[in-house]
């Protein structure tokens, strides 16, 4: 079964990328307690065990569940590409009261297993059980998620570098082709085989793409009003996430450039900012901008601007020098799986 989205020449002109560090708080939560989902994120099981015992995630958990409906209002769409978490946290709260009792209803009240046993209580005043949610996510997000925003931005990051290069070169049946096996492009529209069948025309509101590091093994469509429609789908590299960064460079290859610029140049292989690969290898911002200014100008990088930040990646000439690598395919993805 299949959610199958009509476009017309508007919804192509107002599909955009972004991301969310709202949307990742909130699928962290349910990473952390979803055995399912942990394997890729155990290094980052581990160091925040001890603070996840401390978070009284009852509510939320309660209005997440592992199968069945989410409430929009808790991940409203982005509306830029570079959202701050403050910024999102206060859209949350402003959603009207009518919108939250609508959906904290379907989601406490429409779900397999019947009813949640705190439904009366989270549904007697929809707006306190809004602000108590607010607060849940706000302190998951301190604990859980800040600390690692920067590795986790730069994930996201490359991941919307590498699509928005797939549909520069090829249009949106190229980029749709590998956002994720359960995503193709048929006859003028999207199919997403969720699970569930459902049926959309976008009437011009376009589509927002969200990569993300916690979705996985999942693929999540948002489609209901007022939010714009969203495709959430697990970003490039997950499963390298939290690895440190490889030691293997080819010695000859370290020979000819020296070992930081060799490394540098295989680290480009997947598209990101000079912080986030300085970040990567452990060395200073100005120094990876310095040898980068020297792989750019041997033709070996280039540098592509989304937004207001510049991902360097390979140049034809640079993937030529560096080879094919085993993991060069690895891309986090879920395969065939269903969503949870």
């Amino acid at each position: 079964m299949v959610v199958r989205l009509g476009f017309g020449a508007d919804d192509l002109l107002r599909c955009r990328f972004a991301l969310s560090p709202l949307w990742e708080t909130v699928a962290a939560v349910r990473t952390a307690v979803e055995p399912g989902k942990q394997h890729r994120h155990l290094p980052w099981l581990r160091d925040v065990r001890d603070e996840l015992r401390r978070l009284d995630l009852a509510a939320l958990l309660a209005v997440t569940p592992e199968h069945g409906y989410t409430p929009d209002f808790l991940t409203p769409p982005p509306v830029g590409p570079l959202a701050e978490f403050d910024d999102e946290l206060d859209r949350l709260r402003a959603v009207g009261t009518a919108q939250a009792a609508r959906e904290l209803r379907r989601a406490l009240v429409e779900r397999p297993g019947g009813p949640h046993p705190d439904t009366a209580a989270l549904l007697a005043d929809p707006a306190a059980t809004v602000e108590r949610l607010a607060e849940v996510i706000a302190g998951a997000w301190a604990a859980l998620v800040r600390p690692w925003w920067p590795r986790l931005r730069d994930l996201l990051d490359a991941d919307i570098g590498f699509r928005a290069r797939r549909l520069a070169d090829g249009g949106i049946a190229a980029l749709l082709a590998d956002l994720d096996p359960r995503v193709a492009w048929r006859g003028g529209g999207v199919l997403v085989d969720t699970g569930h069948a459902q049926r959309r025309d976008l009437d011009g509101a376009g589509l927002v793409l969200m990569p993300s590091a916690f979705v996985w093994p999942g693929i999540v469509v948002m489609l209901d009003e007022p939010w714009q429609p969203t495709l959430i789908y697990p970003a490039r590299g997950v499963a390298g996430l939290w690895s440190p960064p490889a030691a293997d460079v080819p010695a000859a290859l370290a020979r000819l450039l020296g070992a930081t610029r060799a490394r540098l140049l295989l680290a480009t292989a997947e598209p990101a900012t000079t912080t986030a690969l300085a970040r990567r290898l452990g060395i200073s911002p100005a120094g990876a901008s310095e040898h980068l200014g020297v792989l750019r100008d041997a033709g070996l990088v280039a540098g592509r601007r989304i937004g207001r930040r510049v991902l360097y990646e390979l140049t034809p000439l640079g993937a030529v020098l560096t080879g094919p690598r085993p993991g060069d395919r690895e891309t986090g993805r879920a395969g065939a799986d269903r969503p949870s």
